[in-house]
């Protein structure tokens, strides 16, 4: 990026903020490609780069930066972050193209660790255009807390290893070496590892040399220790401390050592930076580039405990790739693309050229695939991949934009690039890329992405979907279902109105115009304005900078003419007036039994104003929202909404499976919202119950799911609803079976697992005997009596019909299992008793030092635990401070804490209690999660109450009562 648009865009972050740095020094690259003799180091030591010492013995790193730095404006004064993680042993300054004396450089220096920010002071100041260089001396210790750089443990032979992996996102690069921890300041950077012989170093970059490292290297036998010890500039940053007469070079123990080098990368944001060391094994391939014909390498580690289950997720890489350089008409800038899987990690984070992620989302193993996880590790990959270009190559100018990188790979990973719902032009998919049509990826992605999406941002507690943010505490709370699934959605509305084809073309003039740069949701927009010559900033203004979205009403007035109107969608009823400001560009897609209106057909199919009258014929079918792609929620009058379920119902309807989708969707929401009666959806539900397609059934029953929890204390009604269930799901398995056959559809073999693992919940008498039949054969050693598809199912079954014995073979196999296959089955097992006393130990077993990701596993599977839910509230009240001590300063975990464990409760006094109890707890890590949970209890109670005689009315009526 040219250096005065990178300063530009600096320039614009909130200068007065102590959260933030100054624009006027920033970092050009980080290590040296080159050496000034006047500063001589010696080209043997290694030492020029970003220098990264690792030792997985004492879980502890060291390291040495040089920064080239670039004045733009005169001052005294470098400000750059490092947080109290890492202990910053030494600082020198150097200057190359101003002349000053050496007396004139003395310097001092602030640490605060609040806004973790380190400040040089110099003694006469830097002029605009002089180019200082700062060398840092650091170290800290490879923590277990998932974040900066950290540990990762796995088993072999029943012994603790450890790896070493990174997680920068969004702020934590900090916590790894003092850096300009910022998305605009971005630089390029030469890194350079040393580790024990025998272990692996990974980069963004590919391996440029490596050789043994010794311990001549090691103790300052080469210029850069003596110059440090003997620096002009040297001091200590620990207050009290007496500079030190001797800087310690980096110390080794036993063994063999070896720096590795690796290339110089193109400029980048510190947050993608990316390293890791360990004994990792790998498996690799590679793909032609359509654009320029280069073979490019592709490669997936794992720690020896995942070995021989990645080729999956290889297989998607190598497919991908080239799919992303013709979609996007940018060829893939890097040499290489490696991904790593390793245990405590969240989620998967997109560094550049180094994908890293946990094994519950990225390894599958051969002898036990199943299409949910063949279908997740394709999803999340593909969206990793797809920030490659849109996040890495141009990147968010501020975290306030994050949503452009995360929405933007949602659509293209849960929906383009996997599914061929749009027809995009890519008709060469390879034919060993097993993503086809009948995964119905637009279908899947109302479930997956704008369900969710709409659910939590129906609430007041919600936020825009560009929500100004300042502090650290502030941006982690913003990687959350708004910022993935509402910005994915609101971009495949946008993808639906003006057409993919143009959608795509501007998103490809978006980033061939900012490539290496940063930007804004506007210069998206100036992109695909450009493509489709429509004033898209105007369009799309309301829908990421206001909260909420719309509920649009319909009513019909005389014989060809429905009156349309819009309004905020509360899931706690109307909203005020003040609420009610916000007009959305809202396109209706109105289907009928004859087409669907396109803009280029009807003037009105986009809602601009407050509300219109439409000519429509209403003696045919008709729906708002055709294919659902729009994100509002749309309210008929009860007959009408009647009489599109039944035709939705019909075989040959013209409404398809997103439709039913949405049907479901907004009954379920207008119900919860009391703007209908709660048996409307048990009817739509009812009326779809011959629905042969798994999605369709997948949104039933995540809405018969949210009904059954708000009764989960109500014995009668949810015995009834348990009836109700069983005669919806136990026809589906006496007809589908338990086994799949090679031939048959996906869609056929998900349905098969849903009903079954469904029925088995509910206690449909016939599947339970089955699954514990085949348990015991299982537990015999017969693995084959259990398809991988509903081991989940059996192993709750298992455990809940069981006993202690039961448990605790769940327990051998969670500790003993290194495939994801069988570990979160036996999680789910685990976390399934009826018996509080075996809920009581797995709660007791959670205060081990689990794997992070495996901890938020075990609490969330038992907040779905009716049975276990009392119980698990409780000790979080009761550990309330320990959690806190424990998970407070790691990603997310108090989040999903909070909004598992209580955000099924349905009574105010729980509300009340909740409110009261975290009144003076430092909740600023997590206090989105906090105020969203409150909100979603309130409502929970506000539904039961109103629906309760509804519910028990519809229940009595068809004797499940």
């Amino acid at each position: 990026m040219p250096v005065n648009a990178q300063e530009g865009a600096v320039a614009m972050s909130a200068a007065s903020s102590p959260y933030r740095l100054p624009g006027n020094v920033r970092p050009v690259h980080y290590g040296r490609d080159s050496v000034d003799e006047e500063f001589a180091y010696d080209a043997e030591c290694c030492l020029l780069d970003l220098n990264i010492k690792t030792d997985l013995e004492s879980l502890s790193f060291q390291g040495v930066v040089v920064v080239d730095l670039e004045v733009s404006e005169e001052t005294s004064e470098i400000v750059f972050n490092a947080a109290e993680d890492i202990k910053l042993n030494a600082i020198v300054l150097h200057i190359q193209s101003q002349s000053l004396e050496k007396e004139d450089l003395q310097f001092g220096t602030d640490l605060d660790p609040q806004y973790e920010r380190v400040t040089i002071r110099t003694r006469k100041p830097l002029l605009e255009g002089s180019k200082p260089q700062l060398t840092i001396v650091f170290g800290g210790k490879l923590s277990g807390s998932s974040l900066g750089y950290h540990s990762s443990s796995y088993q072999v032979n029943g012994t603790q290893k450890h790896c070493s992996v990174t997680q920068f996102e969004p702020t934590f690069a900090r916590r790894a070496f003092p850096c300009w921890d910022e998305p605009a300041f971005k630089a390029s950077y030469k890194i350079t590892m040393v580790s024990r012989e025998e272990t692996v170093n990974i980069s963004n970059m590919p391996v440029a040399s490596e050789k043994a490292y010794t311990s001549a290297q090691a103790t300052g036998g080469y210029g850069i220790w003596s110059t440090l010890s003997s620096a002009f500039s040297y001091l200590t940053l620990r207050k009290g401390a007496e500079p030190q007469s001797d800087i310690k070079a980096f110390s080794l123990g036993d063994g063999r050592w070896k720096s590795t080098e690796f290339e110089t990368s193109p400029v980048m944001s510190t947050y993608l930076v990316a390293f890791a060391n360990g004994d990792f094994k790998v498996v690799e391939d590679s793909y032609t580039s359509p654009i320029s014909e280069k073979v490019i390498p592709v490669r997936v580690y794992t720690t020896p405990d995942g070995e021989g289950q990645a080729e999956w997720s290889l297989n998607v890489s190598k497919t991908v790739m080239p799919l992303y350089e013709k979609v996007f008409d940018v060829e893939f800038p890097l040499p290489k693309l490696d991904t790593l899987v390793a245990n405590d990690y969240h989620g998967a984070m997109e560094n550049w050229g180094l994908i890293i992620g946990q094994p519950n989302v990225y390894l599958m193993d051969p002898n036990k695939p199943d299409f949910n996880t063949t279908q997740r590790i394709a999803e999340v990959q593909t969206h990793e991949i797809a920030h490659q270009w849109f996040g890495n190559i141009v990147t968010m100018s501020w975290w306030d934009n994050l949503w452009l990188n995360e929405g933007f790979a949602t659509i293209m990973g849960a929906l383009i690039i996997l599914g061929e719902s749009y027809n995009i032009a890519l008709t060469d998919r390879p034919d060993n890329f097993l993503v086809k049509p009948e995964w119905n990826s637009s279908a899947r992605f109302l479930i997956s992405q704008t369900s969710d999406a709409l659910a939590l941002d129906s609430r007041r507690s919600s936020h825009p979907i560009q929500n100004p943010v300042d502090n650290p505490n502030e941006i982690k709370q913003l990687l959350d279902q708004l910022t993935y699934a509402k910005a994915a959605s609101v971009l495949r509305m946008l993808s639906a109105y003006v057409g993919e084809e143009q959608f795509l073309k501007g998103v490809s003039l978006y980033l061939k115009k900012h490539l290496y740069g940063n930007s804004t949701a506007n210069d998206l927009w100036d992109g695909i304005a450009e493509a489709t010559g429509l004033d898209i900033r105007s369009l799309m203004d309301n829908w990421i900078t206001k909260i909420g979205y719309p509920v649009v009403t319909v009513t019909e007035k005389e014989s060809g003419v429905i009156h349309i109107r819009q309004d905020r969608f509360l899931v706690d009823g109307s909203p005020s007036s003040e609420e009610n400001k916000t007009l959305w560009n809202v396109p209706l897609s109105i289907l009928t039994s004859d087409e669907i209106f396109k803009k280029s057909t009807a003037q009105h199919t986009l809602l601009d104003q407050r509300e219109t009258d439409i000519q429509l014929d209403t003696t045919k079918p008709f729906k708002l929202n055709g294919g659902s792609t729009g994100v509002y929620r749309v309210r008929y009058s009860t007959e009408r909404a009647q009489a599109i379920a039944k035709e939705a119902a019909k075989e040959d309807s013209i409404f398809k499976t997103e439709d039913r989708i949405g049907l479901v969707s907004d009954t379920l929401a207008l119900a919860q919202a009391s703007l209908s009666d709660t048996s409307s959806l048990l009817n739509v539900i009812e009326l779809f119950k011959d629905d042969k397609e798994n999605l369709g059934w997948t949104a039933m029953n995540d809405a018969i799911t949210k009904l059954v929890n708000i009764f989960w204390e109500d014995e009668e009604l949810s015995e009834g609803l348990r009836i109700f269930q069983q005669s919806l799901y136990a026809p589906i398995v006496e007809r589908l079976g338990y086994d799949n056959q090679d031939d048959e559809a996906v869609d056929v073999k998900g349905l098969r697992t849903l009903a079954i693992a469904r029925a088995a919940a509910v206690g449909e008498p016939k599947v339970v005997k089955e699954l514990l039949s085949r348990w015991k054969a299982y537990n015999e050693g017969d693995e084959s009596a259990i398809p991988a598809d509903i081991l989940g199912a059996t192993f709750r079954v298992a455990v809940e019909h069981g006993g202690r014995a039961e448990w605790e073979t769940m327990k051998k196999i969670y500790e003993s299992g290194s495939s994801p296959a069988t570990h979160l089955p036996a999680i789910g097992g685990m976390c399934n008793s009826k018996d509080p006393e075996l809920i009581k130990e797995v709660i007791e077993y959670t205060k081990k030092p689990l794997r992070t990701q495996d901890f938020d596993s075990f609490w969330i599977t038992l907040a779905n635990n009716p049975f276990a839910r009392r119980i698990s509230i409780d000790y979080t009240y009761e550990n309330f401070d320990a959690i806190t001590e424990r998970f407070g300063r790691g990603f997310n975990t108090m989040k999903n804490i909070i909004e598992s464990t209580f955000g099924k409760l349905t009574t105010e006094e729980d509300a009340t209690k909740l409110e009261s109890f975290l009144e003076n707890k430092d909740t600023a890590g997590y206090n989105m999660a906090v105020a969203q949970t409150l909100e979603l209890i309130r409502v929970n109670t506000k539904w039961r109450k109103n629906a309760t005689e509804d519910v028990k009315g519809w229940l009595d009526e068809r004797k499940m009562i």
